[in-house]
């Protein structure tokens, strides 16, 4: 109960779900680098970053009082799912399929840092939090 209440009070749900995301996105990435000559292929794309700040923008204003009632309020961080689609753009010159492997290969290493960027966020709050529990704090 406290470890889910520190966890909580946290930034590491929202850094979670971003490891979870670039995860999820780097298989996709992999999928379509895979693909890269199969005929009629269509590359896939996750969308979580737009879901998320649409949700953000979303609030209703409210107060609840039974448990079975709507729940009010901004969505939380892990209630907001990344989505894989398929990109409708038409088929490159080489008539093949819509994969640019430029563009993979971009994106790629744009996700890798993105996620190498987080994990260090995410191991900075874990030694926060340590530092909190123990009683001391290091820079």
């Amino acid at each position: 109960m406290i470890k889910n209440f520190l966890l909580g009070q946290s930034d590491v749900p929202m850094l979670s779900k971003a490891l979870d995301v670039y995860l999820l996105r780097q298989k996709a990435i992999a999928s379509n680098i895979a693909n890269i000559n199969t005929v009629g292929y269509r590359r896939k794309e996750v969308r979580f970053e737009d879901k998320l700040q649409a949700q953000m923008k979303t609030r209703l204003e409210g107060r609840e009082t039974d448990k079975r009632h709507i729940p009010l309020g901004r969505l939380k961080v892990r209630e907001v799912t990344p989505e894989i689609t398929e990109d409708p753009s038409e088929v490159l010159e080489s008539d093949v399929n819509n994969v640019d492997i430029d563009r993979e290969i971009v994106e790629q290493v744009k996700n890798e840092l993105r996620f190498m960027y987080v994990s260090r966020m995410a191991s900075g709050s874990f030694n926060s939090l340590r530092a909190s529990i123990k009683g001391r704090y290091d820079r």
